[in-house]
Order: C-alpha cells, then structure tokens, then sequence
C-alpha cells in the first residue's frame, strides 16, 4: 500500500511539472502540421512554430525532447503501477 502512495506521490509531482511543456509540445505540433497540410495560417511564421516545438528558441534543442520523452515515460510507468489490474489480490 505504501508503495503506491509513493507512486501516486511521484506520478502527481511529474504530472505538475510537466504539464506547461508538454502542452508546449503538442500545441507547436500541431500547428506546424495544420500549417503544413492544411496550408492554415496562424500569423507566424512555421519555422518560428518549430523552433518552440524543438525548444530552440530557448536554446535546449539538445535535451528538450529528451526531457519531455523521459518525463512522459515516467508517468507513464508510475500511471500504469497503480492500474487495479497489477495489483495483488489476497
């Protein structure tokens, strides 16, 4: 029981810590690929959009996407412990 409650504890703090450049991420991934195919114009330009998707702008293009893929991966090991599903049953 403890362990899960360390779980939930650690899955929580990502969660919060992750969720502005997460969002980031998806919301630049998304517009690039609108402006892209769909030829939208969001009044910016697509290589400014991409260098906010790859965290150029702020000069961490060397470890953004490490850092949002291991922070992603961490929720996604602490969501998928406290599954009903691994749980032990007595």
């Amino acid at each position: 029981m403890h362990l899960n409650r360390a779980f939930r504890k650690y899955h929580r703090t990502l969660a919060i810590v992750l969720c502005l450049p997460l969002l980031l991420t998806i919301l630049t991934g998304m517009a690039t690929t609108m402006s892209e195919e769909w030829s939208l114009n969001f009044g910016v330009s697509r290589s400014f959009i991409l260098k906010l998707h790859t965290g150029e702008i702020f000069h961490l293009q060397g470890f953004y996407p490490i850092l949002n893929g291991l922070g992603l991966l961490g929720l996604l090991i602490t969501g998928i412990s406290m599954l009903r599903v691994f749980r032990k049953t007595l």
